[in-house]
């Protein structure tokens, strides 16, 4: 970044290297003033080493410092050379058993769900394999750096808290033993002085603020003028604007500027600049003009290059002191009592104190230094830990407040330390009876929220981002009070005790500002103007619901802790309620003859809050007096008396009102603030602080009090005490039209009242209320739960309450009411309840949500149903209440229910439409079978001589009172059950009617109470006979009426079919067409099948006609009709790649005439099969490009496809394409149509007609080429040029293809050629048909490999899209997708077959509209490449050869040279000698590459003819090569090699003669589990002893063979100078993964930034492709490509994917696919945890196994080349996807 002004860089000075440690520790063993002496010294020297120039050169700097700074301090310390005196030091220390390894950014952790006192309690990797932990349940998060080991730590642990290594180190650890006694009386005292006076200068440099002048004692002499302009960190700008700032301040490139930007993040500062004063005070100006506009400035400092120094230098020697202390746990002693030694200024003067209170004012760097010595030192030393806490707590209110005002992360702040002292019991307590420490925390946070309303209630602000922001500061300090509470103490002293309770205090001090906050007013009229602020209330209570727990949980542990609490929250609500009657009426309500005194208060008119802590802290309070049965115990210690109930259950009414009154839309003017409080009142996260507490409170507040005046309390807040102390409302409403609206709402409020009493009768599952355990709590919800559907693990996690320690306590009961199924290759595992758990069922479970209740109910019924049980849901039998609430269920049979209960039933006989609701009623049966359920068990339940005080059943058969005498209870329900309105409450009726008189006959049998006779009971046997006999006869009807319709659908069905005939035989003919083009065709059924050559097999021309999928119009493939064309899309591919590392320098003079054999990138063709004519196909694309430009104008975002570079979607079934393909007929029998003769040449006078035609053309070539001089020479030459006979080379042959299909074979030959070589298209290149042959080759040579690793015959039902249909898209209609319901269907194959006969077909004629003479030109260099010419000197050896490729090009290209042959030699004979000749050379290559070793087994035929042929070829070749070649002795080991590496190149020459010509394949090979080797060869021509090809052309082969034996590259790599691919190739698989995911992370933990200087990268990804592990998502890595900043994974993907690439995110465990710059989408990871679940981003923390199935689902995705397209559709489905920069990755 040097740039004009700046100084050069000095050498090291020559003093430095002068300097001796020795001699300078000696001086100082002399001096009388040794501080002066250390403090010259670094005075003269430090300025020397650091700070030299602009740019930092650390290595080179800590040479020098180690050598001239810190050697003569280690010498004098050990008093002789470090090296012996430290390792003395080391043998007489004894190892701690304190692991305390400090974690790194990432690094995996693990926390033992068993054992772990709590959650902060970690393990690193290596203690936790060593541990009895890894058997347990753990969890493992990584780590944000920063917290450390707790192995060794037995507070930290219930069990286990020693690994095998540390375990080892506790054997002598009987007494705290001074560690001193290890160290002699002088060595203390040398550590001591040098300690003292290097941690003091440390300190005091660190903390120095003066900018240009140095601490007195360090100022040197002569002063020079450079200073640095030192930019720092803050977390307010982002890195654009650092980087854009930085460009413009100090005139540097961007690069420089990410670098510079990179290191202030890392460290916390960097300077950019280093000049004098001046020239860095300019740049300082244009950064802080620059940053403040928006905000406050980027920190600049203009400091001396001498302090600089300095302070680099005191980082330095942190870092020593901690390296040091390493070595003895004595010297870790002394230097702890120097940091917490006073110092002369009292208190606070401590070296530690200082560090502390000065955290906010260092820069990051500097921080995370001494906090990692403060770890090493004063948190491994257990004396001096407690010292530390202690400090730490006296300061704690300052360092909060610092940390308010610091802008930096809690991470690198000194406050986070907390951890390591409030969650260690001994000293959390210790902190709370000496310090106080809970009243201190309460008392801090409450200093910092300081806006209160009136009432002195807390106020917050709008929720603006920098409130959010300094309110999650505030909220640090919750978490320390939890860290404080999570250990539970199990001795109480009474310091602690009075401690506690004045913590306790403090905290209802803060709950007292809490409650009543955010009040709320129903809106009438108009819509709220402003949501008000809402957020920052919640965010509070949900902050603090664990630490109220927790304090409840506190008080629980002791009775007089408890007493106490419940006196003094009392004491603060009755506070709370002391403005309670001011101002508001008393009114007297009477009903039934019961009147009470309440106030006049309407929920709708006046203000109510949500926020109750008080009140419910109270609830708890009271529950756990009654679990613990303190109330029973002590009652005069108890105020239970003073307890007023209406004023307890007020305010927890009036907020369960409100969510009443917003249900039934009352408050919808109040907009969406409220709708999201009553969400989260009710939500998993606060409910259990929140409405859980509130129906506690209504319980204790009815048990002390006269249900019917708790009864008429709350009509009276529902607004419904007119409604039932009104008789007959029901006919005056429907008599009055009164307003519609207004009876549906209090319809609505009538029933949320019932639902509101059935709640506090039957929710008494918590431990206290009623007699249960906390079991049963987690039981009853999980059961709620799976009863509305089967539920993943996480799902049922996510929908429990967690308590502190994040554990739900599910899994103890789990297996006691579900089973698990585990999942398939996609979801995951569920859980489903167990059938006996069903009784269990409570349709009104106080936790479901409106939604979840009805599913519940509809899935129960469903259940019901298929169980052939009726369907009524009754009440399930409840446990009995506790003593202190024993008397709610007087609530059942109160005077005033009765009432509400027939009043509802009054309304429901008379069935007048609005004024009562099924919900109602349901509610009212629901209450009525609970009341029965009770009686039943009290009456089972009785003890001798007991009453039964609970008459229900007798009030419900009594009438009502005059004057209307209204019919009873009973008499309504009978009426009620032949009700044909009621269908769905029948179920439900009967079983009332059925319990009752169960509960008669029991009252009858044990005749406590003679029961009045009812007129029903009698009834009800006869009804019920009756309405069983009703059921069956309609189930009947039901039946009949099924079969007619069934039988009317069969008819239609018929009829269809007659009409529509024709139209079902053409599909029964097409279907048998295609059976007849897969299978044989009859007409060759009993002869065998051959491919190629004279004898092939002659196959009749089949018709083919396609319908295009756009106009729906039906063609005959023809050669002269308008083109059909398949949506195609070409990729280049490295899938088969054996070499990675190639990259084409310059494509633009790239040749790809010969692929290597390496196959280092290919281009890859696929397609869905979807047809189309070319034009409709133009159109269709031209319509796309023209809505793209309109769209790019409207917003810049990019699509799933790139039009630029011609994507499109295929119309049918949206797959992405980026071409189309020519539907062509066979294009051999175009060009082969002349005569054949029967001699056909053999090989030999093949290729010596071949080279003869190639030499014509070669003078030909050139005598074109020559300028036209001398005629007659011309003329002469040509009559030398002896033409062979019957060669015509002026003889062009006419194009037989229409002009629209040749438009088309030049569109796709083009677009081959562009993609594959990345090149602007270019029709005229010579490269052109080369691309083309070449995506034909690689293509068949992917199915081929495809084929082989799943084991599948070669023409077996071939995966779709061939590459590239994956289950994902929407489009299931599509002919495509049959392949997932039937897997091998025969529309599949035509799809496959399609693409590829497309493809060969089309590459066979595409030489049709290149030029004539650059495709012969190709075909004479490839035939070259095998038989030798004169001209040709430069082309590859054999063994570089792919000859699949290269056989491809050859028989492709011949027919550019056969066309003007009009000897007679066919097509045919043609093919069959390139392909015998090829397969030669490809055998010769497999013998000089073969690696295999002999082993002594031969084989007993070992001796065949076929083995002997093999030996004596490969002496031949041992021969040629001049002995080089390795001898071999066994012909069968040679013959299995030679096969073996065949196969696959017969295999793809199988499939390409096939797709050629036409052949059928023969049935032999359809087969699965055989080696096809014989039926290849018969099929190929090949004789099956293919050792005979060399036989029967010796001569020509002798030649041929010693050619290419002597080729120097072959010499090369038989003497071992070079490489060659050996055959048969390997197929290529991603990488192997470790079958524990945390050795993934550990490995990536481990892995640093390879660009910026050792730092750890923050997002490591992993290449599954090649294993490389890359630096993601961050400025350090970007590099460019293509003009463009790219990240670490866009660049890797084009050298190791050609731009497709696979990854894991290893820290999100998420794997990531990308193709190209802006496509990219997120996939599920293969890890699974024990649930069969994917954790992605590692939130649950469950350990991860890898799952096989799922890799290898991946990787088929990878080798069927379909990454590009499973993008685009993830893209298509998902739009955020879209707006992902992904090159950035």
């Amino acid at each position: 970044m040097a740039s004009e002004l700046e100084p050069e860089v000095q050498g090291p000075d020559r003093s430095l290297l002068e300097c001796s440690a020795e001699e300078t520790a000696g001086k100082w063993l002399q001096a009388t003033d040794l501080t002066r002496e250390v403090n010259q010294h670094l005075a003269h020297y430090v300025p020397k080493i650091y700070c030299r120039g602009p740019n930092p050169f650390p290595q080179k700097e800590d040479m020098l410092a180690h050598q001239v700074l810190l050697g003569p301090m280690e010498w004098y310390l050990c008093g002789e050379d470090p090296e012996l005196g430290f390792s003395k030091l080391e043998q007489t220390n004894k190892p701690s058993h304190l692991c305390g390894r400090v974690f790194k950014v990432g690094e995996p952790t693990y926390s033992c769900r068993d054992c772990a006192v709590d959650p902060t309690c970690v393990l690193c990797m290596e203690c936790f394999l060593g541990s009895i932990h890894r058997d347990h349940r753990y969890r493992m998060t990584t780590s944000g750096g920063g917290g450390f080991c707790d192995c060794g730590d037995t507070e930290a642990w219930k069990e286990g808290p020693y690994c095998q290594k540390h375990e080892l180190n506790t054997s002598e650890i009987e007494e705290e033993e001074d560690p001193l006694v290890h160290l002699s009386e002088d060595v203390i005292a040398r550590t001591y002085n040098i300690f003292a006076i290097m941690f003091r200068y440390a300190v005091e440099i660190l903390t120095w603020e003066k900018e240009s002048e140095l601490p007195p004692d360090l100022e040197m002499v002569e002063k020079s003028d450079t200073y640095y302009c030192m930019l720092f960190n803050d977390e307010v700008h982002t890195y654009e604007q650092v980087i854009y700032t930085l460009q413009k301040a100090v005139n540097c490139t961007q690069k420089e500027a990410i670098g510079f930007a990179t290191t202030v993040d890392r460290d916390g500062r960097r300077s950019v600049r280093y000049g004098d004063f001046q020239y860095c005070e300019q740049a300082k100006s244009v950064i802080v003009r620059n940053t403040s506009r928006q905000t406050k400035p980027l920190k600049v400092q203009v400091m001396h290059s001498s302090i600089v120094a300095h302070q680099n230098f005191g980082l330095k020697l942190l870092s020593w002191l901690g390296s040091i202390i390493g070595y003895s746990d004595g010297l870790r002693r002394i230097l702890c009592q120097v940091g917490l030694q006073e110092g002369p200024n009292g208190e606070n003067s401590s070296l530690v104190d200082r560090l502390m209170l000065s955290d906010s004012k260092l820069w990051k760097g500097a921080r995370s230094v001494y906090h990692q010595l403060f770890m090493s030192s004063l948190l491994m030393d257990l004396k001096y830990k407690k010292l530390f806490a202690v400090r730490f707590a006296k300061n704690y209110q300052q360092l909060q407040r610092d940390f308010m005002e610091d802008d930096h992360e809690r991470a690198v702040s000194v406050t986070a330390l907390s951890v390591q002292f409030f969650t260690a019991p001994t000293l959390a307590r210790m902190l709370i009876t000496e310090e106080n420490l809970m009243t201190i925390i309460i008392k801090t946070f409450m200093d910092h929220l300081r806006h209160r309303d009136a009432q002195g209630r807390f106020q917050f602000e709008r929720y603006t981002a920098l409130q959010a922001f300094k309110f999650r500061r505030v909220q640090s300090l919750i978490l320390d009070l939890k860290y404080v509470l999570i250990s539970k103490p199990t001795e109480w002293s009474d310091d602690l005790r009075q401690k506690f309770l004045e913590g306790f205090d403090a905290f209802l001090e803060l709950l007292k500002c809490m409650q009543g906050m955010d009040p709320v007013t129903r809106q009438v009229g108009q819509h709220i103007e402003m949501e008000p602020e809402w957020e920052a209330a919640f965010t509070l209570q949900m902050k603090l619901t664990h630490v109220i727990s927790m304090m409840q949980d506190w008080c629980a542990l002791d009775e007089k802790v408890l007493i106490e609490a419940y006196k003094k929250c009392l004491a603060v609500l009755t506070q709370c309620h002391g403005g309670f009657t001011d101002g508001e009426q008393p009114v007297t309500l009477s009903i039934c003859g019961h009147s009470v005194e309440t106030i006049r208060y309407c929920v709708s008119k006046e203000k109510v809050s949500i926020h109750l802590p008080v009140s419910r802290l109270l609830a708890g309070l009271h529950v756990l007096v009654s679990k613990s049965e303190v109330a029973y115990k002590f009652p005069e210690l108890l105020p239970l008396s003073e307890l007023s109930p209406p004023m307890l259950i007020e305010h927890p009414l009036r907020c369960l009102v409100l969510c009443a009154q917003v249900h039934a839309g009352m408050w919808r003017r109040n907009g969406f603030s409220l709708v999201n409080q009553i969400y989260y009142y009710h939500n998993v996260k606060c409910r259990r602080e929140m409405f859980d507490k509130d129906i506690v409170m209504l319980q204790t507040g009815v048990s002390m009090m006269d249900p019917n005046h708790f009864l008429m309390i709350m009509l009276s807040r529902f607004e419904l005490h007119q409604i039932f102390s009104t008789p007959d409302y029901g006919k005056k409403i429907s008599s009055e039209t009164t307003h519609k609206d207004l009876v549906q709402q209090n319809n609505t409020l009538i029933e949320e009242m019932l639902y509101l009493i059935i709640m506090l009768v039957g929710e008494r599952f918590s431990p206290g209320v009623g007699q249960v355990n906390a079991t049963d709590e987690i039981k009853r919800e999980i059961i709620h739960q799976l009863s509305i559907k089967p539920m993943a693990h996480s799902e049922l996690v996510k929908s429990l309450p967690e308590d502190e320690n994040k554990e739900t306590g599910m899994e103890s009961v789990i297996e006691a009411v579900a089973h698990f199924k585990k999942p398939g290759l996609t979801g995951r595992g569920m859980y489903e309840l167990k059938p006996e758990c069903a009784k269990e069922f409570n349709l009104y479970f106080y936790h479901f949500s409106r939604a979840e209740q009805s599913k519940a109910e509809e899935a129960q019924r469903k259940l019901k149903r298929q169980n052939k049980e009726d369907t009524a849901l009754p009440p399930p039998v409840l446990p009995p209440f506790c003593p202190l609430f024993a008397s709610l269920v007087n609530i059942l049979q109160s005077d005033v229910m009765l009432l509400i209960m027939r009043t509802v039933l009054q309304w429901t006989v008379e069935h007048n439409g609005h004024v009562w609701s099924e919900s109602m009623l349901q509610r009212v049966l629901h209450l009525i079978g609970m009341a029965l359920q009770e009686e039943k068990q009290h009456l089972e339940n009785v003890m001798e001589e007991h009453v039964v005080t609970f008459t229900f059943t007798q009030k419900i058969s009594k009438p009502g009172e005059a004057p209307n005498n209204s019919p009873s209870i009973l008499a309504m329900l009978e009426t009620l059950q032949n009700a044909p309105y009621l269908e769905v409450h029948k179920d439900m009726i009967r079983w009332i009617l059925k319990t009752f008189n169960a509960i008669k006959k029991i009252r009858e049998s044990s005749s406590t109470s003679p029961v009045a006779e009812t007129e029903g009971t009698i009834m009800e046997e006869s009804s019920r006979d009756k309405d069983k006999a009703e059921r069956k006869r309609k189930a009947e009807i039901a039946r009949l009426r099924r079969e007619k319709i069934m039988a009317q659908m069969s008819e239609m069905q018929r009829h269809f079919i007659d009409e529509n005939k024709e139209l079902f035989q053409q599909t029964l003919e097409l279907d048998a067409s295609i059976s007849a083009v897969l299978d044989n065709s009859p007409m060759v059924s009993d002869m065998t099948h051959t491919a190629l050559g004279p004898a092939q097999t002659r196959v009749p021309e089949q018709r083919q006609f396609v319908t295009c999928i756009l106009c729906q119009e039906e063609q005959e493939v023809k050669v002269e009709s308008r083109a059909m064309v398949l949506a195609a899309f070409v990729q280049r591919s490295t899938v088969l790649s054996k070499n990675r590392s190639k990259f084409i320098q310059d494509p633009e003079k790239y040749d790809p005439l010969f692929m290597h054999p390496d196959l280092s990138c290919g281009t890859h063709t696929g397609s869905c099969g979807h047809i189309m004519h070319a034009h409709c196909w133009q159109r269709y694309f031209d319509s796309v490009q023209a809505k793209e430009q309109r769209r790019q104008q409207r917003l810049r975002l990019h699509t799933s496809y790139d039009v630029e570079n011609g994507e499109f979607l295929c119309p049918l079934c949206e797959c992405l394409s980026n071409t189309v393909i020519p539907l062509l007929l066979p294009p051999r029998n175009i060009f082969n149509s002349r005569l054949h003769f029967s001699d056909q040449p053999n090989l030999t006078q093949w290729i010596r007609t071949i080279s003869q035609q190639i030499k014509a053309l070669q003078v030909l070539r050139k005598e074109e080429n020559t300028p036209n001089t001398a005629l007659s020479k011309n003329l002469e030459n040509v009559d030398e040029l002896q033409l062979p006979e019957g060669f015509r080379p002026d003889f062009h042959p006419k194009n037989p293809y229409s002009e629209s299909i040749k438009e088309m074979l030049t569109t796709f030959g083009t677009a081959t050629y562009k993609v594959g070589l990345k090149v602007h298209p270019n029709e005229e290149d010579p490269r052109v048909p080369i691309m083309c042959w070449g995506s034909c080759a690689y293509t068949i040579q992917s199915i081929e490999r495809i084929l082989n690793d799943e084991d599948k015959p070669l023409f077996s039902p071939l995966p779709c899209r061939l590459f590239g249909f994956t289950t994902t898209t929407p489009h299931q209609h599509c002919l495509t997708f049959r392949k997932h319901l039937l897997p091998s269907s025969p529309n599949d194959l035509i799809i496959i077959d399609d693409c590829l006969r497309s493809l060969t077909r089309f590459a066979a004629a595409h030489w049709t509209v290149a030029s004539l003479s650059v495709v012969q030109g190709h075909f004479c260099k490839l035939f070259a490449s095998l038989v030798p010419g004169d001209n040709h000197g430069d082309l590859p050896c054999i063994l570089d050869i792919d000859m699949f490729h290269l056989l491809v090009g050859l028989v492709l290209a011949f027919p550019a040279l056969q066309c003007q042959d009009f000897s007679g030699i066919s097509l045919g004979t043609g093919d069959l000698h390139i392909f015998h000749l090829v397969t030669m050379a490809h055998i010769i290559q497999i013998l000089l590459t073969s690696r295999t070793e002999e082993n002594g087994m031969d084989q007993e035929n070992a001796s065949g003819e076929e083995e002997l042929a093999v030996l004596a070829l490969y002496k031949t070749l041992h021969q040629y090569t001049g002995s080089a070649l390795k001898e071999m002795h066994s012909g069968w080991h040679l013959l299995r090699n030679v096969r073996a590496g065949i196969m696959p190149f017969l295999r793809c020459s199988a499939l390409f003669f096939h797709y050629l010509n036409g052949v059928p394949s023969p049935p032999e090979i359809q087969a699965t589990g055989t080696s096809h080797f014989e039926h290849l060869c018969n099929y190929l021509s090949l004789p099956n002893n293919f050792i005979c090809l060399f036989q029967e052309n010796k001569e020509i082969m002798k030649l041929l063979i010693e050619s290419w034996c002597h080729n120097t590259e072959v010499k090369r790599y038989l003497e071992g100078e070079r490489d060659a691919i050996s055959y048969p190739r390997e197929s290529n698989k991603l990488i192997d993964l470790p079958e524990d995911y945390s050795s993934l992370i550990n490995q990536a933990s481990n892995f640093l930034c390879p660009k910026s200087g050792g730092d750890k990268s923050r997002a490591p990804t992993l290449c599954l492709v090649c294993g490389t592990l890359l630096c993601s998502q961050s400025y350090c890595c970007q590099t460019e490509l293509e003009g463009e900043d790219v990240g670490a994974c866009t660049a890797h993907t084009y050298s190791c994917g050609s731009g497709v690439g696979i990854f894991l995110r290893v820290r999100e465990c998420q794997v990531l696919f990308l193709a190209g710059k802006t496509k990219g989408c997120f996939y599920s990871p293969p890890y699974l945890d024990d649930y069969g679940e994917t954790d992605q981003g590692l939130r649950r923390g469950n350990p991860l196994h890898l799952c096989r199935e799922r890799f290898k689902k991946i990787q088929k995705l990878w080798h069927q080349h379909s990454i590009t397209e499973e993008i685009g559709h993830a893209q298509e489905a998902n739009q955020t996807l879209v707006g992902i920069d992904w090159q950035h990755l």
